[in-house]
C-alpha cells in the first residue's frame, strides 16, 4: 500500500493544476459561449436594420415616382389630345427612368403616349389598364409586348413595371387611364447598390419567384421558411439552408411600401452566410483557447518547478532520517534554508542526531565500566 501513495510533488501538481484549469476553463466556456451569442445576436440585428432600411429606401425611391403618374393623372388634358401629348412628352424627357407614359380613353385606346409610340393602338387587354380604370395600381415585372418593336435594341429583352391610375374628367367621371412603364434596369440598379459585401439582398415576387439577387437563383421559385413567412407579412429572422446547400441567417422584410404607393406584392430577403457572418468571433473565440492553452502549459511547467523546490528540502531531509535509522551512520542533514518549515525541520533533525549520539555515547561508556564476567 505504501508504494502507491503519492508523492507530495504529485499531489502538489496535480491538486494546483485543477486549482488552476478548472475555473480557467469553466470561465473560458461561459465567457466563449456568451461571446458566440453576442456575435449571433449582432448579427441579426445588423441584418435587421439592412433589410429595414433596404426596403424603405426602395419603396421611397418608387413612390417618388408613382407621385410623378399620380400627379400626371390629375392635371393632364384629356380633352386635349395635343395638349396632353406635349405633357406626357415633357415628363419622359425630364425623367428617362420611364421608358413609355400614355393616356388611353375608356375603350383602351392609346391617344397620347411618349414619342407617339403606340398611339392608335389599344390597350383595352392589358392588366395595367384593366386595373387602372378602378383606381391606382402596380404591375409586377413582366416583358415587353406592344412595345418590343418600338424600343431600341438591347442585349436583354426590355423589362418593365407599371404604373397607372385612373383619370377622370370635370365631371368626376373617369375619362381613362394614365399608364407609365418603368424600366426593369432602374429597379435592379437600385437593387444591386442595396448590396453589402458578404450580404445578399434577395428581391421576391408575391409568389416566391426571385426578381432580383444572385445570378444563380433569379427567376427560380424558393421555397424556404423566409418566403412562406414573407407571404404572412411577417418580418421573421431564421437559420435556415438554402439551395445552394450553405447555412445563412435569413431576415425578411415582408412588405416594399411608403404612404400611398400601390403594392407590387414585393418583399426582400437579407442573407448571410452564418459561417462567414460568425468566422471572425470564431478566429477571435480560437485564439482565446490557444492562448489560454499556452498560459496552461506555462502555468503548469511553473507549478512543476515549484512543486520541486518545495519538496526537494523535504526528501533530503526524509533520506538524512532513514539513514540514521538504517545504518545508524549520522551524518549531518543538509542545512535548509528555503523555507521555514524545512530549516526548522532540518535544526530538529540535527539536535535529534546529537541526542542520539550523546545517547550511543553514554552506553558506550556504561559498557566499558562494567566488568568482565569470566
Amino acid at each position: 500500500m505504501a508504494g502507491r501513495r503519492l508523492s507530495l510533488s504529485t499531489l502538489i501538481f496535480l491538486g494546483g493544476a485543477a486549482l488552476l484549469l478548472v475555473p480557467a476553463v469553466i470561465a473560458g466556456t461561459i465567457y466563449t459561449g456568451a461571446l458566440q451569442r453576442r456575435a449571433e445576436a449582432m448579427t441579426v440585428e445588423t441584418l435587421k436594420v439592412r433589410g429595414d432600411l433596404s426596403a424603405n429606401l426602395l419603396a421611397r425611391r418608387l413612390h417618388q415616382l408613382w407621385q410623378e403618374v399620380e400627379a400626371l393623372s390629375r392635371v393632364v388634358s384629356t380633352g386635349d389630345i395635343p395638349d396632353a401629348r406635349r405633357q406626357i412628352d415633357m415628363v419622359s424627357r425630364l425623367d428617362r427612368r420611364y421608358s413609355w407614359i400614355g393616356f388611353a380613353d375608356t375603350e383602351g385606346r392609346v391617344t397620347a403616349a411618349t414619342a407617339g409610340m403606340l398611339e392608335g393602338a389599344t390597350v383595352a387587354e392589358r392588366p395595367w389598364f384593366r386595373r387602372g380604370l378602378t383606381g391606382p395600381t402596380a404591375i409586377d415585372v413582366h416583358e415587353a409586348l406592344l412595345l418590343a418593336k418600338l424600343l431600341p435594341a438591347t442585349n436583354e429583352p426590355w423589362r418593365f413595371i407599371d404604373f397607372a391610375a385612373p383619370v377622370t374628367g370635370p365631371d368626376g367621371a373617369v375619362s381613362g387611364v394614365i399608364g407609365a412603364h418603368l424600366d426593369w434596369r432602374w429597379v435592379a440598379d437600385n437593387v444591386a447598390s442595396l448590396q453589402a459585401p458578404g450580404i445578399d439582398v434577395i428581391l421576391v415576387s408575391r409568389d416566391g419567384t426571385v426578381l432580383l439577387g444572385p445570378p444563380d437563383l433569379v427567376d427560380k421559385t424558393l421555397t424556404i421558411g423566409s418566403v412562406a413567412a414573407a407571404s404572412r407579412a411577417t418580418m421573421s429572422v431564421l437559420d435556415e439552408r438554402w439551395p445552394d446547400g450553405k447555412d445563412y441567417v435569413t431576415v425578411t422584410a415582408p412588405t416594399i411600401g411608403h404612404e400611398d404607393l400601390p403594392s407590387f406584392g414585393w418583399s426582400l430577403l437579407i442573407r448571410q452566410d452564418v459561417q462567414a457572418a460568425l468566422q471572425p468571433t470564431r478566429e477571435l473565440v480560437r485564439s482565446f483557447w490557444i492562448t489560454l492553452g499556452a498560459g496552461a502549459i506555462a502555468a503548469l511547467g511553473l507549478l512543476a518547478l515549484g512543486a520541486r523546490l518545495v519538496t526537494t528540502p523535504l526528501r533530503r531531509l526524509v533520506t538524512a532520517a532513514e539513514a540514521t535509522l538504517g545504518d545508524g551512520l549520522l551524518k549531518p542533514p543538509h542545512e535548509e534554508t528555503r523555507y521555514e518549515e524545512a530549516a526548522r525541520l532540518s535544526d530538529a533533525l540535527t539536535r535529534l542526531q546529537s541526542t542520539v549520539m550523546r545517547a550511543e555515547t553514554s552506553r558506550a561508556r556504561k559498557a566499558d565500566a562494567l566488568p568482565i564476567q569470566r
